[in-house]
């Protein structure tokens, strides 16, 4: 008890498009992007987070800006640490804490143990005492408020940056897990391919996020949007602006939509038998930043003709659902494993 007094603990969720601490006590205290931006010459670190994102494809030759986690993995091990101590660093000095912390991480479901070994070294460089690694999927069914901890099969689909992750759990363990590297960054880039090859139109990746933000859906709405769309020609290299609907918008996201869906059936067809008729009862909760595209609930109840819920809060699913393992040690010896 006494340690818990003088120390702060961390949740933290390490996401490709976005990093969320969690601190004991507190609550989330950090929710920024997992960007970072280097100098060339000497790979030091110009900026991290916001400020590295608001760079993004307006940087000079000699600064590159660096996404280190894609599709769910970590891409670039040294920047991915740099990142996670910078995060870690900046809470602890927030927080001016006596003793070092304990840090329960969440991670992707399929990283390899290269990975996993790099995390954690991350972190206990960053002055962590201990280090627990978490599930993704697992950590984001105990956030949206499943009974993980009953014998009876919950389904969550945790629609992320990099990665879709499928899962069934019961007991506070995965019984099937399958992931598609198709998700928000999957979109945004289908978003960007479909205006080129139709109006011969280059823009950059977060204008393509803007766009699948305010126009973005999987099933037809009620009003017609429409939005304003600036890039560069491509014929003549001269700036254009065009003008884009909903419609359109939801022709671009129709393939990676159907693998999400698709991905969601593949799961369903290999869960055990009893555990799928609880998944009837209780239905399928969606998780995570793709789960605010609008009506991919709607249609992914018409596919698959159960009961479909976005979780309250679906960003912060997985880092509050961390920060309860740090709360419940009974729990943390069960889903989170010392790295």
């Amino acid at each position: 008890m006494f340690l818990r007094t003088f120390s702060r603990d961390l949740a933290i969720d390490l996401g490709t498009a976005n990093t969320l601490v969690f601190v004991r006590g507190e609550g989330i205290v950090l929710n920024e992007p997992s960007t970072v931006a280097i100098h060339e010459s000497d790979h030091s670190v110009i900026a991290v987070g916001s400020e590295a994102k608001a760079m993004l494809g307006r940087t000079p030759g000699n600064i590159r800006v660096i996404q280190p986690l894609r599709d769910g993995v970590i891409a670039d091990l040294e920047i991915t640490e740099r990142m996670l101590g910078y995060f870690i660093s900046k809470t602890q000095r927030r927080l001016r804490t006596i003793l070092k912390p304990r840090v329960v991480i969440g991670v992707p479901s399929g990283i390899t143990q290269v990975e996993r070994r790099a995390v954690r070294d991350s972190a206990r460089h960053a002055g962590a005492r201990e280090v627990y690694l978490v599930e993704g999927p697992v950590a984001a069914a105990i956030g949206a408020g499943l009974p993980v901890q009953e014998p009876g099969g919950n389904l969550i689909v945790d629609v992320g940056g990099g990665t879709t992750e499928v899962a069934v759990i019961s007991m506070a363990g995965v019984i099937f897990c399958t992931s598609a590297r198709v998700a928000g960054d999957a979109m945004d880039e289908a978003i960007l391919q479909y205006i080129r090859k139709h109006y011969n139109l280059l823009i950059g990746e977060r204008q393509a996020e803007e766009i699948k933000i305010t126009l973005g859906s999987a099933c037809p709405g009620g009003d017609r949007r429409t939005v304003e769309v600036k890039g560069r020609d491509l014929a003549d290299g001269i700036p254009k602006t065009i003008v884009l609907d909903e419609e359109e918008i939801r022709e671009a996201l129709r393939e990676p939509v159907m693998t999400i869906v698709e991905t969601v059936r593949t799961c369903l067809e290999r869960t055990p038998p009893e555990l799928a008729g609880d998944i009837v009862d209780r239905g399928i909760v969606i998780t995570g930043g793709g789960s605010l595209l609008r009506g991919l609930d709607r249609l992914l109840g018409q596919e698959t003709h159960l009961p479909v819920t976005v979780a309250q809060d679906p960003m912060s699913c997985v880092v509050l659902g961390a920060g309860r393992i740090l709360d419940e040690l009974d729990l943390l010896k069960r889903v989170a494993a010392p790295a």
